[in-house]
């Protein structure tokens, strides 16, 4: 049993310097966009009144197949389009207008596209054993509203990170007893 644990502590230092074994994850719902740009581009080539919802499909929104898109109810749908009330109605986009005026025949569709890249970087051994995890993010989000009324497009609008690159640490002085004793005062607060 001894000479198991020089081997032990020999494979521990050895895979110190193992980040390549560190685990790596992607988010990717973003339908058939390459990039921020390829979505945005591809939104902006909707014309409110003129697009119809029959072309969606082939800008590469698909208000009935996609995945990540968020049907919008008529109560929610006003309140989005018009949430302040200190400006007056006639101010308001002649698609939101006519989408509140049409009431519950009106549609809103928000896409949600996301592509992100996790990978983790640093001393194997450190973030195997729970006291330190470095993990970088890169990647975009998009998020288009189209508002529709009787097959046609009446608005759309997008918002998003065209560029997210940041850099998530968590030290846990504790290393792997860290989250036990977490669990032991939350059963104590209680």
């Amino acid at each position: 049993m001894l000479v198991g644990r020089p081997l032990l502590l020999i494979a521990a230092i050895v895979l110190a310097g193992c980040a390549n074994l560190l685990p790596d994850s992607a988010t990717d719902g973003r339908l058939s966009f390459e990039s921020f740009a390829a979505a945005q581009n591809s939104l902006e080539r909707i014309e409110p009144y003129k697009t119809k919802a029959s072309e969606l499909r082939q800008m590469g929104f698909d208000l009935v197949e996609s995945r990540n898109v968020t049907l919008i109810p008529y109560p929610d749908l006003v309140g989005r389009l018009a949430p302040n009330a200190s400006v007056a109605f006639v101010e308001l986009d002649p698609g939101i207008r006519d989408c509140i005026l049409a009431r519950m025949a009106c549609r809103a569709y928000e896409f949600h596209l996301v592509h992100e890249v996790r990978e983790r970087k640093g001393n194997f051994l450190l973030d195997f054993l729970n006291f330190e995890r470095t993990t970088y993010v890169t990647g975009w989000r998009f998020e288009a509203l189209i508002v529709v009324r009787d097959g046609v497009v009446l608005f759309r609008n997008f918002a998003g990170d065209p560029r997210n690159d940041r850099i998530e640490r968590q030290v846990n002085p504790l290393g792997p007893l860290q989250s036990g004793g977490e669990a032991v005062v939350s059963r104590l607060a209680k």
